[in-house]
Protein backbone atom coordinates (compact mmCIF):
# COMPACT_ATOMS: atom_id res chain seq x y z
CA UNK A 1 0.00 0.00 0.00
CA UNK A 2 0.98 3.51 -0.47
CA UNK A 3 1.19 5.80 2.47
CA UNK A 4 0.60 8.58 -0.09
CA UNK A 5 -2.94 7.16 -0.07
CA UNK A 6 -3.52 7.29 3.65
CA UNK A 7 -5.75 10.60 5.45
CA UNK A 8 -6.20 12.13 8.85
CA UNK A 9 -9.71 13.43 6.65
CA UNK A 10 -12.42 10.97 5.40
CA UNK A 11 -11.24 12.12 1.81
CA UNK A 12 -8.38 11.81 -0.31
CA UNK A 13 -8.07 14.76 -2.47
CA UNK A 14 -8.29 13.64 -6.29
CA UNK A 15 -9.86 9.71 -5.54
CA UNK A 16 -13.15 8.90 -4.37
CA UNK A 17 -13.82 6.12 -2.15
CA UNK A 18 -15.71 3.02 -4.14
CA UNK A 19 -15.46 0.55 -1.15
CA UNK A 20 -15.35 0.99 2.53
CA UNK A 21 -14.25 -2.08 4.46
CA UNK A 22 -14.45 -1.28 7.47
CA UNK A 23 -12.07 -0.12 10.46
CA UNK A 24 -8.42 -1.39 10.92
CA UNK A 25 -5.77 -1.13 13.57
CA UNK A 26 -2.30 -1.31 14.06
CA UNK A 27 -1.22 -1.74 18.14
CA UNK A 28 2.26 -1.74 19.53
CA UNK A 29 3.10 -2.00 22.89
CA UNK A 30 6.33 -0.52 24.42
CA UNK A 31 8.45 -0.09 27.52
CA UNK A 32 11.55 1.67 28.29
CA UNK A 33 14.87 0.63 29.02
CA UNK A 34 16.37 1.14 32.34
CA UNK A 35 19.69 3.17 29.98
CA UNK A 36 16.34 5.10 28.32
CA UNK A 37 15.27 5.91 31.42
CA UNK A 38 18.29 7.16 32.87
CA UNK A 39 19.29 9.05 29.97
CA UNK A 40 15.99 10.87 29.73
CA UNK A 41 16.39 11.64 33.11
CA UNK A 42 19.49 13.45 32.52
CA UNK A 43 17.99 15.00 29.68
CA UNK A 44 15.12 16.85 31.61
CA UNK A 45 18.15 17.75 34.35
CA UNK A 46 18.96 19.94 31.46
CA UNK A 47 15.49 20.90 30.08
CA UNK A 48 14.83 21.00 26.74
CA UNK A 49 13.92 18.49 23.92
CA UNK A 50 14.25 14.79 25.42
CA UNK A 51 15.77 13.18 22.08
CA UNK A 52 15.83 9.89 23.66
CA UNK A 53 11.96 9.87 24.34
CA UNK A 54 11.06 11.86 21.11
CA UNK A 55 12.66 8.79 19.10
CA UNK A 56 10.83 5.91 21.45
CA UNK A 57 7.61 7.96 20.50
CA UNK A 58 8.23 8.41 17.28
CA UNK A 59 9.29 4.80 16.45
CA UNK A 60 6.35 3.94 18.09
CA UNK A 61 3.99 5.77 16.32
CA UNK A 62 5.84 4.18 13.53
CA UNK A 63 5.47 0.80 14.24
CA UNK A 64 1.82 1.06 15.01
CA UNK A 65 1.12 3.04 11.53
CA UNK A 66 3.03 0.11 8.98
CA UNK A 67 1.01 -2.72 11.01
CA UNK A 68 -2.63 -0.56 10.79
CA UNK A 69 -0.93 -0.21 7.20
CA UNK A 70 -0.58 -4.13 6.60
CA UNK A 71 -3.68 -5.01 7.79
CA UNK A 72 -5.43 -2.29 5.64
CA UNK A 73 -3.96 -4.64 2.78
CA UNK A 74 -4.97 -8.01 4.24
CA UNK A 75 -8.13 -6.41 4.15
CA UNK A 76 -8.03 -5.67 0.42
CA UNK A 77 -7.80 -1.80 0.86
CA UNK A 78 -5.42 0.74 -1.09
CA UNK A 79 -5.80 3.44 1.40
CA UNK A 80 -6.95 3.99 4.78
CA UNK A 81 -8.98 7.62 5.97
CA UNK A 82 -10.12 8.75 9.03
CA UNK A 83 -6.72 7.72 10.78
CA UNK A 84 -5.86 8.56 14.38
CA UNK A 85 -3.74 7.58 17.28
CA UNK A 86 -4.54 6.74 21.08
CA UNK A 87 -1.82 5.87 24.13
CA UNK A 88 -2.66 4.49 26.66
CA UNK A 89 -0.21 3.69 29.85
CA UNK A 90 -1.10 0.29 30.48
CA UNK A 91 1.32 -0.26 33.21
CA UNK A 92 4.48 1.90 35.50
CA UNK A 93 7.06 2.58 31.82
CA UNK A 94 4.51 0.61 29.21
CA UNK A 95 2.58 1.93 26.99
CA UNK A 96 -0.02 0.81 24.41
CA UNK A 97 -0.21 2.85 21.17
CA UNK A 98 -2.91 2.47 19.01
CA UNK A 99 -3.26 3.38 15.05
CA UNK A 100 -6.85 3.39 13.46
CA UNK A 101 -8.61 3.93 10.67
CA UNK A 102 -10.92 3.31 7.81
CA UNK A 103 -9.75 0.72 5.06
CA UNK A 104 -11.20 1.97 1.75
CA UNK A 105 -10.95 1.29 -1.68
CA UNK A 106 -10.36 4.60 -3.78
CA UNK A 107 -10.08 5.26 -7.45
CA UNK A 108 -8.70 8.36 -8.85
CA UNK A 109 -11.32 10.85 -9.59
CA UNK A 110 -10.74 11.83 -13.13
CA UNK A 111 -11.17 7.85 -14.50
CA UNK A 112 -14.55 8.51 -15.32
CA UNK A 113 -13.54 11.42 -17.11
CA UNK A 114 -10.52 9.19 -18.91
CA UNK A 115 -12.95 6.19 -20.06
CA UNK A 116 -15.33 8.61 -21.36
CA UNK A 117 -12.95 10.44 -23.76
CA UNK A 118 -11.63 7.22 -24.67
Amino acid sequence: MDPELTSTSFTLLGYRIVQTLGVVRGVTVRSRSVLGTIGAKIETFFGGQIAMLTTLCERTREEAFDILMAHAERQGANAVVGIRYDATEIMSGVTEVLCYGTAVIVERADDDAQEGTS
